[in-house]
């Protein structure tokens, strides 16, 4: 994940991202949305902890988190400079966002990964995961959303989105090395969002389907052991 990767994208990643998506009859905003939810059941709508959103981007995600945890205290990092001066005043006032790693800390409640992990290459995503375990207080969770290969709509939607080209998508088992070599405990593995929109009626269905491969997406959970205080 590069700043000149997502920079020309800044002022118009919604609009492709929406594009890319649409044969679902969702936008973004609808992932997203269901991504705050995941993690506000997760958490309990009072959890008051720090959160860090890695790879807001234009804070899609981070508006949500703030609407379903309005309690915690929420940062968000991304490369792209470009994509964080996309992000609305009064969403950015509400905490630290920035392209610095060196300005985040290291004591994180949560740590929140949406659909970033696919764009760093192979060969740093197990540094990135360790790094982030750094950043995590004593009994923090890491969770990371990843698109799933095995969904063949997923697969369609990164072919047709102009910022997910040549993009290398992760197996679940991937993910999950890196977190155990990281010494995360793994407290879930989820799959989310099985139904578009014309079908959206069998949508109370899909928490009971959390174990189903065929899900567009799918979520790892882990929960840091031990206190670390090192730096990215």
């Amino acid at each position: 994940m590069s700043t000149v990767e997502f920079d020309p994208y800044s002022h118009t990643y919604q609009q492709m991202l929406d594009k890319s998506i649409r044969l679902t009859g969702e936008g973004g905003e609808y992932f997203a949305e269901l991504k705050a939810r995941y993690l506000a059941q997760l958490l309990q709508p009072t959890f008051s902890g720090k959160v860090l959103d890695f790879g807001c981007g234009i804070g899609m995600l981070s508006r949500f988190l703030l609407g379903y945890l309005p309690n915690c205290e929420l940062h968000g990092y991304d490369p792209s400079r470009a994509s964080l001066d996309m992000i609305p005043r009064e969403l950015s006032a509400r905490g630290k966002f920035t392209s610095f790693k060196e300005e985040l800390r290291c004591d994180y409640d949560l740590i929140v990964v949406a659909n970033v992990m696919h764009h760093i290459p192979p060969e740093q995503r197990r540094n990135i995961i360790a790094g982030l375990q750094k950043r995590l207080s004593a009994g923090g969770k890491l969770v990371a959303f990843e698109h799933n290969p095995l969904n063949p709509l997923t697969r369609l939607a990164v072919k047709q989105c102009p910022f997910d080209a040549g993009v290398i998508l992760l197996w679940p088992r991937e993910l999950l090395g890196y977190f155990s070599s990281a010494g995360l405990l793994l407290q879930r593995r989820d799959y989310v969002t099985f139904f578009p929109h014309w079908l959206a009626w069998l949508r109370p269905l899909e928490r009971k389907l959390s174990w189903c491969p065929f899900g567009a997406q799918y979520v790892v959970v882990g929960e840091n052991t031990v206190a670390t205080r090192d730096f990215l």
